[in-house]
């Protein structure tokens, strides 16, 4: 039978005649289902594991002063090294990039420290 031929017997299979063709795979040659759809998701994954392993660098950036935005001045103040109203300046137009060329490290300790406050900062 030639792989055309065997590709329309296949189309023609019942739901229940496919369920027992599964079983027959199976159990006699040891064939286990495998989704299409999880290689995919494998290889997306696998994707994006490179992608992060490949930054070094990250940028700084806040999302939401929260409920106090005198405390986010004043730490971004501390942070950047900038002055009162350069550090409000960027309070009032967020999201805003905060620092730039941050390892992980610092960077997630930089965020850390945004956490008592209720502002919100991220990564990117």
């Amino acid at each position: 039978m030639k792989t055309k031929d065997l590709a329309k017997e296949l189309v023609k299979l019942t739901v229940l005649e496919i369920n027992d063709l599964s079983k027959i795979l199976k159990e006699k040659y040891g064939i286990e289902e495998f989704p299409v759809h999880t290689q995919i998701n494998n290889k997306k994954k696998e994707k994006k594991e490179k992608t992060e392993i490949k930054k070094k660098s990250f940028d700084l950036y806040l999302k939401s002063s929260g409920n106090s935005k005198l405390a986010t001045i004043k730490l971004i103040k501390n942070i950047t090294g900038k002055g009162l109203k350069e550090s409000k300046d960027l309070v009032d137009s967020a999201p805003s990039l905060i620092k730039k060329n941050l390892n992980k490290t610092e960077a997630d300790l930089l965020i850390k420290e945004f956490e008592p406050i209720g502002a919100i900062a991220e990564l990117k």
